[in-house]
This record gives structure tokens, sequence and C-alpha cells, in this order.
């Protein structure tokens, strides 16, 4: 067995034992070694109830299924010799019995030879009959008798008794999962309920005084509750049932209190949140003096997810995840996904896989294993794998990526052009129909609404504008948005295609220095007089935007050689400058009109810029690009642009030609 690495809960011991990084393989031994990692206990659910359960015993069929012989059609039981001649020309003649059988009606009198039975789809083969004919094979031969114009086998459309399930035949094995295919087979049999591994109840209490509850109004300075939701649902999918605890606020005396219960009414305490290194954090030194051994594992070399804490309580595991969600999630399924399926009794979690080319270099730590999510193209020659630098408190990179990759300890990045595996977030997984690289406009999800109600898939992933072209001479996407102004002919986009790319026209936006209503340094003012104004205060600060975008081109050519305070703060979007400003991070920026009214700021119109779309020649006429193109004209895609203040190209009589 491993030793903790601390059973101290005072501070001084607690701080130094904290982040004594461990490399992943490490972490999860010192972790499961403590653990039975076996199921929990068997019980009885009943047959409706069993969704999702697991089978804690191999169940065989305590009946044949059929459990008589029937018949598979509508039509006649009889004596395959009698009709062995029949046919089209020569039928022969039978004489019909006194009964007719359908499906629940057993069968009273014998089939003599030269005699048929009425029988229904599924009625019971009745004695002496060994084949059925169908009934488009006869003719009505009077009241009583029967003309049969085909010849049959002997057996031919007949279910025999256990056909498709023989008594004792294995139905589901120890350990299986019952699905809807399952519950339907295990009726077939009879059976009203079934023995199944206890599902481990598993605890989730996130932790912070900045959280607040979804639903709930958000004061400044919090976020909302995302990891807590995210992680039940996944401990739901990995088969345990999840009791979400809601939010424990920094207080040491409530937060062991809550724990501690925790741990009595569970098998499995999870929390988000209190691994980091802060003073703040209590939940370390609460967890060390839960039970034996305690603390097993804090810190892991791994991005994102290096502060994770380990523990067991008693032979309870009990897991503190980093408070950021992508940190969250990846060491939750790299960590307490194998625990809670040994504990639910589900086989190890079988990942799904494919190879893909990393089209750009990947930087990675050195000395510590990195997931880096991507998201996945299709250039026509095989699959790219983009990475989604979001972050790992981005709470939207899970669900716009397709799966993740990994970078080994020993290496500092993956190298343009490397194969790669990658680990797919969804087994069925389905590459987009369109994929649209470059600058990001809100506008763009209109069109993009307009394509998903046709069945089209779109992935965006916004790289700005310069990224976009390259990407799209690369032929690694389809649609490349940009807004590029050259400065010397004052001509927006055309002048940065070149060769294999064509351009269609989008729609006009207009884009300004937005600022708190009420500043003296830009209410009123011209845009060069209020930019001036901004340069000479050093208190004034800016927030710029990301190199590579058409705004920080416009940017750096109003300002010049200039490089005020917050220059080098440089978000990729609109609304992250409009929130710097209204929060008053920042004093002004750069953004369009319908983002400066969302967030309530003063706005000076800098110029209407053209957002337009550079296609690859060669996937012009790609079906999903043709729809795309024709969403452009669609009445209520205009419509919807222009209520959120953006003007189609060809309400300003442009056309997009593709020329």
């Amino acid at each position: 067995m491993s030793t903790p690495i601390s059973q101290s809960g005072a501070s001084s011991a607690a701080q130094e034992q904290f982040l004594t990084v461990l490399s992943r393989e490490e972490a999860a031994r010192r972790f499961q070694s403590h653990l039975s990692m076996q199921p929990l206990g068997e019980e009885t659910a009943a047959l409706a109830a069993s969704l999702g359960r697991v089978l804690a015993r191999t169940l065989r069929s305590p009946i044949d299924v059929p459990p008589f012989d029937r018949s598979l059609v509508d039509g006649f039981a009889v004596r395959a010799a009698d009709v062995a001649a029949a046919s089209e020309s020569a039928p022969v003649r039978l004489s019909l019995n006194a009964e007719t059988i359908a499906c629940g009606t057993a069968p009273r009198l014998e089939v003599a030879s030269e005699t048929a039975t009425p029988i229904a789809t599924g009625g019971p083969l009745p004695r002496g009959a060994d084949a059925v004919c169908m009934v488009e094979h006869t003719d009505p031969d009077g009241a009583d008798h029967l003309l049969v114009r085909r010849s049959l086998a002997p057996g031919q459309n007949i279910g025999f008794a256990g056909s498709d399930i023989a008594q004792g035949e294995t139905l589901l094995r120890r350990g299986g999962r019952i699905g809807s295919r399952e519950i339907g087979m295990l009726a077939a049999c009879g059976l009203a309920s079934v023995p199944v591994y206890r599902r481990p109840r598993v605890a989730i209490l996130s932790t912070g005084d900045e959280l607040v509850q979804p639903g709930e109004p958000l004061r400044p300075a919090a976020i909302y509750d995302s990891n807590a939701p995210i992680i039940a649902a996944a401990v739901e999918e990995n088969g345990g049932e999840a009791l979400s605890l809601g939010a424990i606020r920094d207080d040491e005396a409530a937060l062991e209190a809550s724990l501690r219960e925790a741990l009595a009414r569970c098998d499995m305490v999870i929390l988000s949140g209190g691994t980091s290194k802060s003073a703040g954090d209590l939940t370390y030194r609460v967890v060390a003096r839960l039970g034996q051994p305690g603390v097993v594992a804090h810190g892991v070399a791994l991005k994102p997810g290096k502060p994770l804490c380990l523990a067991v309580a008693d032979g309870k595991p009990v897991v503190i995840l980093p408070g950021f969600p992508t940190s969250a999630m990846f060491t939750f399924h790299d960590f307490v996904v194998p625990v809670l399926r040994a504990m639910s009794g589900l086989a190890a979690r079988q990942d799904v896989s494919v190879e893909a080319t990393t089209p750009v270099r990947i930087l990675s730590d050195l000395g510590r294993t990195e997931f880096v999510m991507v998201a996945l193209t299709h250039d026509g020659q095989g699959l790219n794998a983009f990475p989604l630098a979001k972050g790992s408190g981005s709470v939207s990179a899970f669900s716009q990526a397709d799966g993740f990759l990994t970078i080994e300890a020993l290496a500092d990045h993956l190298a343009e052009g490397a194969r790669a595996k990658v680990t797919l977030f969804d087994p069925e997984l389905r590459i987009p129909d369109l994929v649209i690289m470059g600058s990001h406009c809100i506008g763009l999800e209109i069109v993009i609404d307009a394509l998903a109600e046709a069945g089209f898939v779109v992935r965006t992933v916004a790289i700005g504008s310069m990224g976009g072209l390259a990407a799209a001479k690369r032929g690694e996407c389809d649609i490349a948005p940009i807004h590029l102004m050259d400065p010397q002919t004052q001509v927006y986009n055309a002048p940065f295609l070149g060769a294999g790319l064509i351009l269609v026209e989008g729609w006009r936006r207009m884009q300004g220095l937005v600022y708190r209503p009420g500043d003296p340094r830009f209410e009123g003012r011209a845009v060069a007089e209020a930019i001036a104004a901004a340069l000479a205060d050093p208190a004034c600060h800016m927030v710029n935007r990301n190199q590579g975008a058409g705004t920080r081109i416009m940017i750096d050519r109003l300002i010049g050689a200039a490089r005020p305070s917050g220059y080098w703060n440089q978000p990729k979007s609109h609304n992250a400058v409009a929130a710097a400003v209204a929060q008053g991070r920042a004093d002004w920026g750069v953004a369009i009109e319908p983002v400066a009214r969302a967030y309530s700021l003063g706005f000076l119109p800098i110029g209407e810029e053209h957002y337009d779309f550079a296609i690859p020649e060669s996937r012009r006429e790609d079906k999903a690009v043709q729809a795309f193109i024709a969403a452009l004209g669609r009445r209520d895609v205009g419509e919807g642009l222009r209520a959120i203040g953006f003007v189609p190209a060809r309400d300003a009589d442009h056309l997009g030609s593709g020329q």
C-alpha cells in the first residue's frame, strides 16, 4: 500500500505537501491501490426500471421463444406431402377443417391428410401440419375446399419452438448493460425483474463563494456553477447515481460538516474547486482528515488538470477536481471514470480513436502530459485536427470539440503535419458537411441556423481573418469569413484573395470606438479627436484585438506607432472587448455596433466594413457551399441580419458574384 501524502490538518503542513506533483500513472496507481475496484453489491430491479443498469449475474432463458411452433404468414396449415405436386396449372384440392387458428387460440383439430386449417400469422401450428401455405398462393373452391397453387417443403413458413431463443440459452452475461433491446428480450422470456449491481451513489459538491446556481441572479464577480451539472451527467453516464448537494461556501466548519454528511450518505464524493495553491482554499486540509489513508495524490503532471487531489476515506474515494471546467472534465474521465465503472460493475471504457493530421504546430509544457481538444475537418485527403485553444476555463470547448489528442510528458510540442491519434468524445461522430474558419461574427449564426434546419452539420473555428485565409489556401476549410481592408486601395477583402480563391459578399457592419457613456474623452467627439484624447491620457486604458484579426489591422492603422496602456491586452472577440470596457477594466476599444448596443456602451462610428467570404474555387460547387451561398440570399436570413444591425450586401447594391 502506498503512503498518503499528508494526514495533517494544519495549514503549514498542508502547504508544505501541497502540489507534490506526481506522474499521471503514479497518481492513478496510488489512488486505486486503496480501493477495492469491485462492484458494490447486488440488488433486484423491476424490468421496467432496469434501463441502463448493469447485470450482476448471467441470465439464461427459462423458456423457449417462441414457446410453440407457429405460423409466420397468414394462410393454411397443411401437410407438405399433400401439396408436393401443386402448381399454377395443376392446383391441389384440399378440404377445409372446421376451425380457424388465430394468435392465442389453441388448436383443437388435427390436420389430417388432404385437409387444411386456416391460420393467422403467429398462430400455433395444429397437430399433423408441417407447413403453411400463404393465402396468396391459394384460391377458394366452394365453401369447404381450397385450391393450392404452390408446392411446399416441410417446415416452410413455420417458426419452430425455441428457434429464436432456446430454453437454457444465455440471454445476457454478467456485466452487460441493459438497453431497450435487452429489455424486450427479457420480457419475451417472461422475466419481470433482474439482478443488477447496486449503483454507486456519488455526492457532488462545488466549493467557492463566487458560485451561483443556475436560475439565480448573477451578482458582480460571480459565476454560474457549471461543473456540478456536467459532472452529475458524467456520473450517470458511467453507471453511478448522482446526488448534487450544491455549492459550499469557503468556510472550514461548513465544508467539513457537508463532506462528512456526504460520506455518510454516499459511496464516493466529488468536489470541484479548492485545489489550487491559495490560503483561501480549505478543501485539501478538510479532506486530509476525513478518514484513512487520506490524501494520496495532490498535484499531477497533467495539462489541464495539474491541481487534481485524490483521497480515500476509509475505503471511499474522495476526489477534488480542479475548478476550471476543462480541467475538471479531463481529470474526471482520466481518474474517476475507471473507479466509478469498477464500482458499478461496468467494463472499462472503450475509447474510439481516429488518426488525423495537425495542420499547425501545437506547443506543450515539457514534463506534463497534455490533453489538447481538437475539432476535426476533412480536406479530401484525410482528417485534420485543429486545436481549440480556449483554455481550461472554457465551458464551451467540450461541446465544440470532437475529441482530444495527447502530447506525452517528454515532448514539448507536436509538429505541424504530424499524424496523431484523436480520442473521440462521441463514437458516432459525424464529420461536418461545411467547415468555416476565419473571423467570427454574430451574423454568421443566422446563416448557420438556416443550414442546420436543412440538415447540414456546420463546424466553425474562429481563427481570425488572416488565419482563415491561410486555411482556405491550404484547403483546410470550405469558407473563410474575412474583413480586411487594403490600406493602399481602400478596398475590402478582394486584394487579399490570391489564386484559387473566390469572394462571395456577405454583409456590411459598422465598426467603431466603444466607451462607457459620459466619458468626456470620447463623448461627443469625432473619432480622430477621441483617439488623440485617449492617447494623451496615460490613465486611459485600451483593450486591443488579437493579431490576425481584421479589427486589429484597423486599430493599428488608427493609432500608428503608439502603444497605449492596454495595447497588449488582446482578446479574440468583439464581445470580450465590450465586456472589458463595460466592466471598467478598459476605457475604450474597437467593436461592432450591435455588440456596443448589447453592452449599453457609447459608440463612435469609424466606418462600414465588409464581412465577406473567401471560398476555395475547388469547393465552390460542393452541395453545402452552394447551400451557404443560397442562404445569404434568403429573405428570412436578410431580415435576421438587419434586425441585429447589419446590412446584407445585396441591400447595398452589391452582388455575391463569386468573381
